[in-house]
């Protein structure tokens, strides 16, 4: 099972389907990946050599930004709209849709389980 980018890549899948278990690797970028090193995409994880894994590792860490990095530069983007207080930024402060979706119903995702309205009993009249 190779390792790459700090991610163990899926031993009994293709190469192809693999690389995309990094983050911030996609099927366009894991194929123009692939292409570059020359590495078959009908490879399974299990088969690759040393060399390929070599190639493959050397590609992806001198040409994209993926793991650690691209989850810090995301999460520093996120903060800087919050921190301005654009529309989009309050949108992520209070947990609701940043991308134009409708919230009157759906957006469970993000609005988490629905809360009940809070209803009152009536008093009973006393005999």
């Amino acid at each position: 099972m190779p390792r790459i980018a700090g991610v163990d890549l899926p031993a009994e899948k293709r190469i192809d389907i693999s690389l995309t278990h990094i983050f911030g690797i996609g099927r366009s970028a894991a194929k123009k990946i692939l292409d570059q090193t020359g590495v078959d995409p009908k490879t399974r994880s299990k088969n690759l050599s040393e060399g390929d894994t070599a190639k493959l590792r050397h590609v992806i860490e001198s040409e994209h930004k993926v793991e650690g990095a691209l989850r810090s530069e995301v999460a520093t983007n996120i903060k800087r709209l919050m921190d301005i207080g654009c529309y989009r930024g309050l949108r992520h402060r209070r947990g609701l849709p940043a991308r134009g979706q409708r919230t009157h119903t759906n957006a469970r995702t993000r609005k988490g389980p629905k809360k009940g309205v809070m209803t009152r009993k009536k008093k009973e009249p006393r005999a």
